[in-house]
Formats: C-alpha cells, sequence, structure tokens
C-alpha cells in the first residue's frame, strides 16, 4: 500500500491585528494585558474586516500550499475543508472555496466539523482516501471567523480573549516509494460533553432555530467550562499522542517537533511536560494568532518551516482537543 505524504504548506491571516491592549480598553470587558498573557500566553490575534469572509482566508492559504507543493490547482483532485465557522448554515464552504480556485472542474469538495481537532480528522481522512487510490492529490484547508461571533462583555470575557481568526491548508498526495510518510492517526470522540464548549444558538434543534429571548440571553455566544475543558485537553491529548506512537512503533524520543493545537500556552507547556518533549522541540503560534481551531497545526506547520525547525524526514507528533469533546493525533514522516 503506498504512503501518504504533505506536499506544501500554507497559510493566511487577517491583516487587522488585534492586542491586548486593545482588547483592554473595551470597558465592558473588565480585562487586562497581563490577565491575558497569564492565563493564555496570548499576546495579539488577528481578526477580519468586514466583508472579509472564511473562505477568502482559505482561498490565500490554498494558493500558497499548491504553489509550494510545486502543483497547480489542475493538480488538485478533492478538497476537505475544516471548520466550525462556515460563512452559511448551508451549504459548507468546500463548494465555495471550489468555485474560486476550481471553478471549470467539478472536483469532490466536503466539510469536517469538528472544531479544534478538524484537521487532524481531515488528514486522517485524506490519507485513507490517499492510500486507497481513490484520489491522488487533496486539499486539505482549516479556515476560521471567530471574531464575528464572540461576546465582548465580563460573560463572555473567558472565550472573547482567546480566538482569532486564521486559515492554514495542505497539500496531501503519494509519498516517494521507501518514504513513511503518515505512520498513524487516532480519533476519539466523547459526547456527554458536548455541552461544556459548544454554540446552542442558532440550531435546528430549536424552535424557531433562533429567539429575540435566545438573543437577550447571549445564547447564541460560545460557552465553554474552562476548567474541564482544560483538564480534559491535558489528558486527552497526551493519551492520544502514546496512541499513534505506540501504533508506529515509535518512541517519544524519537519524536523530532510537536506541533499541538493551540488553545493555551499552558495547555501546551503540560502536554509537552507530561510527553517528556522538551521546549526546543515544541512549535507555538498562540502568543500572534490566538486560538484559530482547524486552523492552529497547518500554521503551526508553515511557521515550523519558515523557523527552520521542520526538516526533511523528520518525526513530527500532531496532537489536538476540542469541542465535541474529540481528540486527535498524528505522527508522520516530512
Amino acid at each position: 500500500m503506498r504512503q501518504t505524504r504533505i506536499l506544501g504548506v500554507g497559510m493566511y491571516l487577517p491583516e487587522r491585528e488585534v492586542t491586548n491592549q486593545e482588547l483592554e480598553a473595551i470597558k465592558e470587558l473588565e480585562t487586562s494585558d497581563e490577565w491575558i498573557r497569564q492565563r493564555t500566553g496570548i499576546l495579539s490575534r488577528r481578526f477580519v474586516s468586514e466583508g472579509e469572509s472564511g473562505t477568502d482566508l482559505a482561498v490565500h492559504a490554498s494558493r500558497e500550499a499548491i504553489d509550494n507543493a510545486g502543483l497547480s490547482p489542475d493538480d488538485i483532485d478533492f478538497v476537505i475543508y475544516a471548520t466550525l465557522s462556515p460563512d452559511y448554515f448551508f451549504p459548507g464552504n468546500g463548494c465555495f472555496l471550489q468555485d474560486r480556485l476550481f471553478a471549470d472542474r467539478t472536483i469532490g469538495a466536503m466539510d469536517v466539523r469538528n472544531q479544534c481537532s478538524g484537521f487532524i480528522y481531515s488528514l486522517a481522512m485524506a490519507d485513507s482516501l490517499i492510500k486507497s487510490g481513490q484520489y491522488e492529490r487533496i486539499l486539505i484547508v482549516g479556515s476560521e471567523i471567530h471574531s464575528t461571533a464572540l461576546n465582548f462583555t465580563f460573560s463572555g470575557r473567558d472565550l472573547s480573549v482567546l480566538f482569532g481568526d486564521g486559515a492554514g491548508a495542505v497539500v496531501v498526495g503519494p509519498a516517494p516509494n521507501g518514504h513513511p510518510g503518515i505512520l498513524a492517526s487516532a480519533l476519539h470522540s466523547e459526547g456527554k460533553y458536548a455541552k461544556e464548549l459548544w454554540t446552542e444558538y442558532p440550531a435546528s434543534a430549536h424552535h424557531p432555530r433562533i429567539s429575540h429571548e435566545s438573543l437577550d440571553q447571549g445564547r447564541h455566544y460560545p460557552q465553554m467550562n474552562g476548567r474541564m475543558v482544560f483538564k480534559h485537553a491535558i489528558t486527552r491529548m497526551v493519551e492520544v499522542s502514546h496512541q499513534v506512537l505506540a501504533e508506529a512503533g515509535k518512541a517519544v524520543a524519537e519524536v523530532d517537533l510537536l506541533l499541538p493545537h493551540q488553545a493555551n500556552m499552558r495547555i501546551n507547556q503540560m502536554v509537552a511536560s507530561q510527553l517528556g518533549i522538551p521546549e526546543e522541540k515544541v512549535v507555538n503560534t498562540i502568543a500572534w494568532t490566538g486560538n484559530t481551531t482547524a486552523a492552529t497545526i497547518p500554521i503551526c506547520m508553515h511557521e515550523a518551516l519558515k523557523q527552520g525547525k521542520l526538516k526533511e524526514n523528520d518525526l513530527v507528533l500532531l496532537t489536538a482537543f476540542g469541542a465535541g469533546f474529540t481528540w486527535a493525533a498524528s505522527l508522520l514522516h516530512w
């Protein structure tokens, strides 16, 4: 069976930078730069401008990934688009991206809704599709716009300081003969905790999908049980990392680089510590991107390449945890 390899990486962040000091100036938010930095490690994040969509961000990141793979859009035969913030309730963003990049070709496009774990879920799916021979080169995109759905008052503070907007993309395809490619992936969920991190409205489970009462109560804003999410994220990211290492027959000491989901710097530090991976082998971008959910890991890949930390044949561990609860990990040779 042939192996799958990441061929190219791209990313895009909106131009508007929002610093902690700018959030500090919002009186209703009752926060400070020190409070945000100590709890999250975030210094700034990017927000979209009026009229800028998640698909717009995805187009930029996708074009860079395709170009860095030495390919053209004509070489892509399937699209997987991971997001928790689609431009519209339906159809999915994958179709809008298909129109923007591949308008003359009716290639398949699907959306993945696994929130912060969405990129790894998408990578595992693409790996299977390529190994099966169904597709040759797949574009995976994680793109998010959080800024238009945040509650910038004290009641929404814990979440509103965390998130940013951005996109990351990779192209995956068959690895050369003898290249190990993607070694193992593991995907998990535990739906009994779904309401510990969720957005309740608008929803087809409610009749009507949204109401004046739900809006007045702020139930259309994301809600999070922060302490529970923090605890579960560390436990599950460590567990699933050990799982993929065991499945691949690799030891933690063999890992050259850890690219964790960027939700909170303290989470990542504790995950790395519990795994026994030293700081110099970890790439974090949260300080200047915030949490961009499905986009965080490809953005980390892009940064690792830019810094020269990610090199040919490195053993790379990806791990993530998010709403659902969902969590996942992949282990691959670069």
